[in-house]
Parts: structure tokens; C-alpha cells; sequence
């Protein structure tokens, strides 16, 4: 489980199987004080995010399991929209 911003939108017209009517976010991971992380990677969006959320993600077989189908062909998935973010021993 790790943090992201949402950055952006891809819009794809043919998707695997059930992917269908799934909205696929480019998100930039973030470290715990929500500074960039890597690179930006896509993900499936679970929640209805938008592009500036604070979403939380989940990767490998959660991911797959994220969705109304399971085991579809992801890596990562957003789950939640975050509202803030404490840090035990930062401001």
C-alpha cells in the first residue's frame, strides 16, 4: 500500500477483458510528506478519483483484486481518496 497523485487520465479503446468501463489514472507515487517518488505509472481506479487527488494504491494481487471482476491483467489499483495524512513526529 503506498500513495499517489493523480495526474492525469489515459483513454484506451480496446482494454482486456474485464476492464471494460474502467477509468485507467496516471498517478505520481508519493513519499509520507506527499513528495514525489519514481516514476508515474497507471493504475485502475476503483473509487471515482480525479486528477489532483491524494489516492491510496494498492499493487500485484490486490490490485487484481480491486475490481467488481477479479484477476484481471493490473498492477496496481487506486482505493481510496485521501483526505490527510499524519505523520507521527512531523508537523
Amino acid at each position: 500500500m503506498y500513495l499517489g497523485k493523480v495526474v492525469g487520465t489515459v483513454v484506451a479503446s480496446q482494454k482486456a477483458e474485464g476492464l471494460e468501463g474502467v477509468r485507467l489514472m496516471v498517478v505520481q507515487p508519493l513519499n509520507t510528506d506527499l513528495t514525489p517518488r519514481g516514476n508515474v505509472l497507471v493504475a485502475v481506479d476503483a473509487v471515482q478519483a480525479g486528477p489532483g487527488d491524494v489516492v491510496h494504491l494498492v499493487s500485484s494481487r490486490e490490485a487484481a483484486l480491486a475490481l467488481p471482476v477479479w484477476f484481471v491483467p493490473v498492477d496496481a489499483a487506486i482505493v481510496g481518496i485521501v483526505d490527510s495524512v499524519d505523520v507521527e513526529g512531523r508537523p
